[in-house]
């Protein structure tokens, strides 16, 4: 037996149609309601102060959609879509929708729906676990998930600094000081004004000079007793 437990929330205008679904996750074992709303605007609210794990979510809302409020969410949880509308389903692809439930949604399909959500629920969370922290930027109007275990190092460039990883390099806006802040002190290092490195990416150094594979990043004069204490709890 399946011992997850997934936080939820419904969002659907239709009173009616939120005491539908209600009931069936207040009788699932592995479903536990946290709230239910009647538009996206209270649901936008209510996710910033507590995040849930899966959220059945109507389309066609007064002011704000479905689709709407996922563009608003940075970190989306699991999604299932409830609809009386077939012509969204090839749209609800596009925001890695878990399923998506036409109304009136029969109990056989709303439990199969379920385990597809507790299935990727347990998937996503081994995929955290073997890639680790992460943090979230923007760059190119986009939101960003970069894997600290990932990043190589930080340059500063102008008003913007550039994240390079191991498989790509990112432009944000941003300062050197206040990005240095989001990440943990036990793993980065600011070794010159305009360089942050990745203690773990670190292959040699020398008075002048830091190492990573195939690159080499200037170390500054009174950043070399620093280094060597950082690099020595390793």
């Amino acid at each position: 037996m399946n011992s997850t437990v997934l936080s939820c929330y419904v969002v659907d205008d239709s009173s009616i149609q939120r005491l539908a679904i209600v009931k069936m996750i207040e009788s699932h074992p592995n479903l536990k309601l946290i709230g239910e709303f009647s538009n996206a605007i209270e649901t936008k609210a209510a996710i910033k102060d507590h995040k849930v794990d899966l959220i059945f979510l109507d389309i066609e809302m007064p002011i704000l959609t479905g689709f709407d409020l996922l563009d608003d969410i940075t970190e989306k949880p699991g999604i299932i879509f409830v609809t009386g509308q077939t012509k969204y389903a090839f749209k609800a692809f596009d925001y890695a929708a878990i399923d998506y439930l036409q109304k009136p949604i029969k109990k056989e399909r709303f439990l199969y729906a379920v385990e597809k959500a507790l299935l990727s629920h347990k998937m996503r969370n081994e995929l955290i676990e073997d890639r680790g922290e992460f943090i979230f930027v923007k760059s190119n109007l986009k939101k960003r998930k970069v894997y600290l275990k990932e990043l190589k190092y930080i340059q500063a460039l102008g008003d913007y600094v550039k994240l390079i990883t191991e498989e790509d390099s990112l432009v944000v806006l941003s300062t050197m000081k206040n990005f240095e802040k989001q990440l943990p002190e036990d793993s980065f290092l600011r070794i010159h004004k305009s360089y942050i490195v990745n203690l773990k990416k670190i292959e040699k150094f020398n008075s002048k000079t830091v190492e990573l594979s195939n690159e080499s990043l200037p170390l500054s004069r009174n950043r070399k007793t620093e280094l060597v204490e950082a690099l020595s709890q390793f």
